[in-house]
């Protein structure tokens, strides 16, 4: 949200920054990205992207890689990604139907 639209009291720096980091992640799935890359790319200290980083891992949001300092997406949020996109799906077919049985000449 823009600042001109958003409610007093609903900006939070913190929120706003996770969400940064976790943004900077997404098409970095194979090769991962470093903590260091995460700080410059979204103008943040290395002390809050460790923080970031921690609290995206206990959720389940993001992994690191085996035998080294990157991190990616989980496969937990990328099922989630995936099961939206087939709601997204089966949405679109029962519409399809719908519009078929309205549409139909009587």
């Amino acid at each position: 949200m823009s600042a001109d639209v958003t409610p007093r009291g609903y900006h939070c720096e913190s929120q706003q920054r996770i969400l940064g980091v976790l943004m900077s992640l997404f098409g970095r799935e194979i090769e991962g990205i470093s903590p260091s890359h995460i700080a410059k790319a979204n103008n943040i200290t290395p002390a809050n992207t460790t923080r970031d980083l921690w609290n995206l891992e206990r959720a389940g949001l993001i992994e690191r890689l085996p035998g080294s300092d990157r991190v990616r997406i989980s496969p937990r949020l990328g099922s989630k990604a995936l099961a939206t996109l087939a709601a997204f799906d089966q949405a679109q077919r029962q519409l399809t139907d719908l519009q078929a049985r309205y549409t139909r000449q009587q």
